[in-house]
Parts: structure tokens; C-alpha cells; sequence
């Protein structure tokens, strides 16, 4: 890894103010993705998989609508944009490309804008290719449980959303790199997505282990009545600013549970609907918190979770779509999360998906 993040420590030590919390500590992985140019060999976001030359790439199969959100931009296209805007914006945080990345990249929009201007009836391409959303390296991320001798998580969807819940499909593929001997050089591309934030930005990462516990919602009635109890906090000597006194809960949500942004493991972070279990659809386990996909790193009542290294750029500001929150430009539903949930006791059971 070439760069380092720093999660600052929290303002309160969680179990000297609530010792009963200790028991439901869960270790947790903040990915840190920021703009970059991955290979095959690194974890990344957005990045080129290690996928076998002789291995078929992943296709959705479901019928898609093009172009039905009025939105027609191949990921080439989208990525152009945003590096063009950057370039004009000064953008120390943005996306940037070699000429010979730039180059190629223009060749695709302009394949792209030949088949648009043809006219209707435009190209279906159903089955469609899935995107890489992300690739983590056991070695960089030792938290993942992979089955077997798998030593590589690799995460994929289609850009268009899909009923009932209108979010991205989900592919989750466990291998092993060293059995990966022909690296598929040129996969296939969606020529179009269903929106600009289901294109993820190539991003490296910078995993940093941390502990977390478990949003208010996620506690039992006695517990959630324990953190709401603004006397223990002050004979704990907590220093929590006056204005939590009605709603400590709130303070212990946004600065002491679960952090935000992209990352490994941990705990739900739970707040547009009440805590929903997931539960294995082959041996009826409860599933656990296997990749929180996040559409940002942190928003303005989580700044206590920025990192040193992020300071000055969260305190810089940017123009909108070019928020140093937003590394990977990815966005899903409402600016929400989405939580992918594996098997804990079979990882290659089939996964599933949550926004939230």
C-alpha cells in the first residue's frame, strides 16, 4: 500500500462509560479508498480483477430498460467526465489518467457515440456485463473469512437497477490468485449504466483495522436504555457537549458505533429502517456483515471519523461531485449504503444484499 489513513481516536472510551458493551465488540476494516491506478495484483475499488483468461466473465440475465432513467453514458463515458471536471476544477483528490489511458478511453465513447447516433433500434445487450466494484487481498484485509484455500474476494454488479428493491445486482466470487495463471486482458464493458454512481472510480485502498459497536438499534431494550441515560454518561465524566443531554443515543451513534464509509466486517449502521436479519438461504444461519458498500466516507454529523490525512481536504471543501468524501463516486439509493451479507459458517453460500 502507498498511502496510509488514520481514524482519529474516539472522543469517549465506549466500554469505560458502558463496560456491559465489551461483550459486542466486533473487529472491523476501513478500506480507505482513494483515486488511483490499481492492477490486477492490488485490492482495490473499481479496479482490474485477477480474472482467469479462460474463465466466461459474469453476465447479468435479468431484462434491463436502456436508457430508461434518461441516463445513456458508457463507464468510459463517465469516467472522462469526472476526470475532465477535476482537470477544470483543480482537483488535487480527483481522478487523473495517463494520455494512453485517456487515449483509450476516448476510442470506447467514441465506439459508443457511432452506435447512439445510428438511431433507434439501439443495440440490446442483455445479457449484460458486470462491473468490478471491488477485489480485496486476504493479505491486505485478514479479516475476510474466504472458504477453502481462497486467498482473494472479488465483487461485482450490474449497473441498472433491479426490482423490487432498484439497486445494483450483486456477484460474489471467492478464488484463489495463485491458481490464476492467464489474466483476462480486456473484459467486457455495459455500453451503457443506469446511472453515473453505479460506475465505480478506481481507487486504491488503505485497510486500517478498527473496533465497533453496534448501533443503538442494533442493542437490546435494555441496553438502549442504558446509552439513553444521560446520568451515566456524566458519572462516567463522559465530555459530551450539553446539547446530547435529551438524546445521548444520537452522540453514541454518530461518533462511538460503526464507522462510516467503505469497509469490512463490523456492524450494521442501521438508521433508515430498524435492524433487518439476514438470514442463509441454505442453512438457515444468520449472516454477517461481509462489505459495506457506502456512498460516502463521512458526512457533516460524522466528521469525527475523518481521518488525519483527510483534514485539510474536508475542511477545503469542493465543488459539488467532487466531495473528498466521495472518492469512489459510487452512490446508492438515497446516498445510503449498501451491506452485502455472507454465511459465516459457509462463505461460498449465495449472499445477499441490503441498502440501507
Amino acid at each position: 500500500m502507498v498511502f496510509v489513513r488514520t481514524t482519529p481516536p474516539r472522543p469517549v472510551e465506549v466500554t469505560a462509560v458502558f463496560p456491559e458493551l465489551a461483550p459486542l465488540a466486533r473487529p472491523a476494516i476501513r478500506l480507505h479508498p482513494r483515486p488511483g491506478s490499481p492492477s490486477v495484483g492490488d485490492s482495490s475499488v473499481g479496479g482490474p480483477l485477477l480474472w482467469p483468461a479462460g474463465e466466461p466473465w459474469p453476465h447479468c440475465e435479468d431484462a434491463h430498460l436502456h436508457g430508461d432513467s434518461g441516463f445513456r453514458q458508457s463507464p468510459a463515458e463517465v469516467r472522462l467526465d469526472r476526470h475532465s471536471r477535476a482537470r477544470r476544477h483543480e482537483d488535487p483528490y480527483g481522478p487523473s489518467f495517463t494520455p494512453e489511458e485517456e487515449a483509450a478511453m476516448e476510442q470506447k465513447v467514441a465506439r459508443l457515440a457511432e452506435r447512439l447516433d445510428a438511431g433507434p433500434p439501439w443495440p440490446e445487450e442483455c445479457p449484460v456485463p458486470l462491473l468490478p466494484v471491488a477485489q480485496l487481498y486476504v493479505r491486505d484485509v485478514p479479516l475476510l473469512r474466504p472458504p477453502g484455500n481462497a486467498d482473494l474476494l472479488q465483487v461485482l454488479w450490474c449497473p441498472y437497477d433491479h426490482e423490487p428493491d432498484w439497486k445494483p445486482a450483486t456477484a460474489v466470487f471467492w478464488r484463489s490468485a495463485a491458481s490464476v495463471v492467464d489474466v483476462l486482458a480486456t473484459p467486457p464493458e455495459p455500453y451503457e449504466a443506469n446511472y453515473s454512481g453505479y460506475v465505480p472510480e478506481p481507487c486504491l485502498l488503505a485497510p486500517e483495522a478498527i473496533t465497533e459497536y453496534p448501533n443503538s438499534l442494533d442493542l437490546s431494550p435494555e441496553l438502549r436504555k442504558v446509552v439513553g441515560d444521560w446520568s451515566r454518561w456524566q458519572a462516567a465524566g463522559a465530555d459530551v457537549d450539553g446539547s446530547y443531554a435529551e438524546h445521548p443515543a444520537e452522540f453514541y451513534d454518530s461518533n462511538l458505533a460503526n464507522a462510516p464509509g467503505w469497509k469490512v466486517g463490523g456492524w450494521p449502521p442501521w438508521g433508515r429502517t430498524d435492524p433487518y436479519r439476514r438470514y442463509c438461504t441454505v442453512c438457515e444461519a444468520q449472516m454477517v456483515p461481509l462489505l459495506t458498500i457506502a456512498s460516502f466516507e463521512w458526512d457533516s454529523s460524522r466528521h469525527g471519523w475523518v481521518p488525519y490525512e483527510d483534514r485539510a481536504a474536508c475542511a477545503a471543501g469542493r465543488p459539488a461531485g467532487l466531495s473528498p468524501a466521495q472518492p469512489t463516486r459510487v452512490e446508492v439509493g438515497s446516498t445510503d449504503n449498501m451491506q452485502l451479507y455472507v454465511c459465516p459458517s459457509s462463505p461460498e453460500h449465495p449472499h445477499t444484499d441490503l441498502i440501507q
